[in-house]
C-alpha cells in the first residue's frame, strides 16, 4: 500500500493531473490558432479581390486612353480629308461636268460631315468674338473697322470631339490700328 500513497502523493507522476492540463491545452489552442489562419486567408482573399478590381479598372482605363488616342488620330486625319473638300468646293464650276462634279463633291462632304457627328466630332460654330479655348489666333491684322479681339478671318476649321476642342479653329484676329498722332507722318520702312 505504501507504493500507492507515494504514487498518488506526487502529482508529477499521477495519471490525471499534468496529462490532463497538457490534452487541454492544445483543444483551446487548436480552435484559436484555427481561427487566427481562417480570418488572416480571409483578409489575403478580401486583398486579393480588391487587387484583382483595381487591376480590372486600370486595364479598362488603359484600353479607352489606347482607343481614344488612335481614335484622335483618325479623326485628325479626315478633318483634313474635309478641308480638303471644302476647298475643293470654293472653285466656282464653269462647266456642266465641273457642275456634276462639284455636286458629287458636296454630296461626300455631306457624308463625311454625317459620319464625323455620329462619332461625336463637330465643327466648333463660329463666333465673331476670339475665345482661346476654342481659337488659335494664327495671324492678326490692324483694324478700324472692326474692334480688338474680332475674328475677321477663319482660316481653317476647329473641331470637338466628346465636348473637347481636338482641334482648334485657326483664326485670324482683330488688333487696334496704330493711330498717328496730329504732326506725325507714318514711318517708311526700307
Amino acid at each position: 500500500m505504501s507504493d500507492e500513497s507515494t504514487d498518488t502523493a506526487n502529482p508529477s507522476k499521477g495519471e490525471n493531473s499534468a496529462p490532463a492540463q497538457d490534452s487541454d491545452a492544445p483543444a483551446t489552442t487548436a480552435p484559436a490558432a484555427e481561427k487566427s489562419v481562417s480570418e488572416e486567408l480571409t483578409a489575403q482573399l478580401a486583398r486579393a479581390r480588391a487587387d484583382y478590381q483595381n487591376l480590372r479598372k486600370r486595364t479598362q482605363v488603359d484600353i479607352d486612353n489606347a482607343v481614344r488616342r488612335s481614335l484622335e488620330n483618325l479623326l485628325q486625319n479626315l478633318f483634313v480629308v474635309v478641308d480638303n473638300l471644302d476647298f475643293a468646293l470654293l472653285m466656282e464650276p464653269k462647266s456642266d461636268d465641273a457642275r456634276q462634279l462639284a455636286h458629287g463633291v458636296e454630296l461626300t462632304r455631306k457624308q463625311f460631315l454625317h459620319a464625323l457627328a455620329q462619332e461625336g466630332a463637330l465643327p466648333i460654330p463660329e463666333s465673331a468674338q476670339f475665345d482661346p479655348k476654342l481659337h488659335e489666333a494664327v495671324s492678326t491684322t490692324p483694324s478700324t473697322e472692326h474692334a480688338p479681339g474680332t475674328i475677321v478671318n477663319v482660316l481653317r476649321r476647329g473641331w470637338t470631339w466628346r465636348g473637347a476642342v481636338l482641334r482648334p479653329t485657326h483664326v485670324q484676329v482683330a488688333v487696334a490700328a496704330a493711330t498717328n498722332t496730329p504732326g506725325e507722318t507714318p514711318s517708311e520702312t526700307d
